[in-house]
């Protein structure tokens, strides 16, 4: 695509357009992905969209982190995983034409950009590199998925929390000197949703890790040595 397909491009300035899943469209339709492209700016708690709502479209994360729950009757929830910039929400319920199985909420400032449903289908059924596009962010999303539950088998509850922690530090931390720290994105709570055990357990794993010196934990911030 030239420099000026580009610049026409809705998604043509995002940092990820080279990997938006809309970057391979043809200009044929190109107008068709304009009039149904939305991008808002969401404050931490705005929601993306509710469980068991309709789906409205595909929605890019350009900015920011979103949370994926599950809401139970009782009101409890459980955080079933992030979404990070250059990663697509909602792909399942637009697949399916169904309902949202989960919510979407942004757990930190976030940009999202979205293509109405209707708009979304007329583009992939005109572009078969879109829609191979989005398969394969289906199957990232599995293999994701099947590595989580490897890794529950596989490994200590110490080194799934470090690893979460390593990863979220590579998105959220700042340099200092021979450190990189962050302010956690997510709720302790959350966390522990995230590697599967209870919130006292992982107060636990957090002070092992400090006392190994991988990570420094004071409220919400993180303190990890920086490797060289």
């Amino acid at each position: 695509m030239s420099n000026k397909s580009q610049q026409d491009h809705p998604c043509g300035s995002c940092s990820y357009y080279s990997k938006s899943i809309w970057q391979p469209v043809l200009a044929g339709t190109m107008p068709v992905l304009k009039h149904g492209f939305i991008r808002k700016e969401l404050q931490p708690g705005q929601i993306v969209f509710e469980q068991g709502a309709e789906n409205r479209g595909l929605f890019c994360i350009s900015r920011g982190l979103i949370a994926l729950r599950t809401l139970q009757a009782d009101g409890t929830s459980s955080l079933l995983g992030l979404v990070y910039p250059g990663e697509i929400a909602g792909v399942r319920s637009f697949l399916r034409g169904d309902h949202h199985m989960t919510e979407a909420r942004a757990a930190v400032p976030s940009r999202v950009c979205m293509v109405l449903q209707r708009h979304a289908k007329q583009v992939i059924q005109n572009n078969s590199a879109v829609l191979m596009r989005v398969a394969e962010r289906c199957l990232t999303e599995i293999d994701r998925n099947q590595i989580r539950m490897i890794a529950a088998s596989t490994k200590s509850n110490k080194e799934r929390l470090a690893e979460l922690l390593s990863y979220l530090m590579e998105y959220h931390g700042e340099t200092c000197g021979t450190q990189t720290r962050m302010w956690l994105p997510l709720p302790r709570a959350d966390l522990a949703s995230l590697i599967g055990v209870q919130p006292e357990t992982l107060s636990r794993l957090l002070k092992r890790l400090e006392k190994d010196g991988t990570f420094a934990v004071s409220g919400r911030f993180v303190t990890a040595q920086s490797v060289n």
